[in-house]
């Protein structure tokens, strides 16, 4: 089982490498639960329509991804997306930990974790440089993320 696994985690790369964000959600259960700093929180439907959005607006766009692994229920694996951030036209590149759970053959958990005072640095310039450790300024980044994916979903 471990071996499938660690071929869904490649798939699930790929795919975003690929900007295939249907073959992404395809990877995931029905409820997934996706989490990481900038989103918060995103279950199901929610954690596969931030892929779509994500992928529908990527600029200058590249994915690497290595360290993939994959032990029973649970995998995990590094990568690092470069990207132009369309609020700021700043380039980033955000580098990753993911961590997995797997259920009935796909991801049931994805949680992605970076440091989020370096991506704000980067994506925010100045204000992210300076303010961009505050749990004020971390908030603001989630619930703008949020509201950028509500007016995703409302505009399909």
């Amino acid at each position: 089982m471990s071996q499938d696994h660690h071929a869904l985690i490649t798939r699930f790369y790929q795919a975003f490498q690929q900007l295939d964000a249907q073959a992404m959600a395809a990877c995931y259960t029905d409820d997934v639960l996706f989490s990481d700093p900038v989103f918060g929180e995103l279950r199901g439907q929610d954690a596969a329509d931030m892929w779509r959005m994500l992928t529908s607006r990527a600029k200058d766009f590249s994915l690497t991804f290595d360290q993939v692994q994959a032990q029973g229920q649970h995998g995990s694996a590094h990568w690092v997306a470069t990207y132009v951030f369309s609020q700021t036209g700043a380039t980033v590149v955000n580098d990753i930990q993911a961590q997995f759970v797997f259920r009935d053959g796909k991801i049931c958990e994805h949680h992605d974790h970076f440091d989020v005072w370096r991506w704000a640095r980067q994506a925010l310039g100045t204000k992210g440089l300076l303010l961009g450790w505050t749990p004020l300024v971390q908030n603001a980044i989630r619930a703008q993320a949020q509201k950028g994916l509500r007016a995703f979903q409302g505009s399909r």
